[in-house]
C-alpha cells in the first residue's frame, strides 16, 4: 500500500515559504570564524514547520563507520516525508568527536531536507576534525622524511 503525501506536501510547501536563514550564531575559536549552530538551523525552520502541523524528528541509524541520520517530517494527518538518510564517515575515537560528527550530520541533514543552503561562511565540526587529522598526518610525514645528520668522519 502506497502512502499518500498530499496533506504533508501542501503543509511543507507552506512552511518552506516561511523558513528563515540560519544566521551565523556561533564562533569557532580554532578557526576564528562564525558558523550556524544546530540550534540556529533548527530555529530557522521549527516554527514554520509547527505552524503548518509538521513536527521534525531526526532519527539515527546503526552505522559501524560513522553516523547515519534521517530527518523525518511528521504531519498531524499522520503522513510523513523523509529527507533521506545522510551517511557521514566519522571516527568515534572519543564521545566528543562522535558528538561533533552527530551535530554536523544533524545540521546538514536538516538543511538538505528543507532545501536551505548553508551560509557562505558556515564552518562545521567535521572541518575541525579533518583539519586536526591533516595536522597529525603532516607531522607524521615530517617525522618520516627527516634525514639524520651526516655521520662525522673519524680522523686517521
Amino acid at each position: 500500500m502506497e502512502q499518500t503525501t498530499s496533506e504533508i506536501a501542501k503543509a511543507f510547501v507552506a512552511a518552506q515559504k516561511e523558513f528563515e536563514k540560519t544566521g551565523l550564531d556561533s564562533k569557532n575559536p580554532h578557526f576564528r570564524n562564525d558558523y550556524a549552530s544546530l540550534a540556529a538551523c533548527i530555529g530557522a525552520v521549527k516554527e514554520a514547520l509547527n505552524e503548518n502541523g509538521i513536527a521534525l524528528v531526526q532519527k539515527t541509524h546503526e552505522c559501524d563507520k560513522g553516523i547515519k541520520i534521517e530527518s523525518i517530517f511528521l504531519h498531524e494527518s499522520g503522513q510523513t516525508i523523509s529527507g533521506g538518510i545522510l551517511i557521514l564517515p566519522a571516527e568515534a575515537e572519543t564521545p566528543q568527536k562522535y558528538g561533533s560528527a552527530l551535530t554536523y550530520a544533524r545540521r546538514y541533514s536538516l538543511l538538505a531536507a528543507c532545501g536551505i543552503p548553508p551560509e557562505d561562511k558556515i564552518d562545521d565540526d567535521a572541518e575541525i576534525i579533518e583539519a586536526e587529522k591533516r595536522e597529525k598526518e603532516e607531522e607524521q610525514q615530517k617525522k618520516e622524511t627527516r634525514t639524520p645528520p651526516p655521520a662525522k668522519k673519524s680522523g686517521a
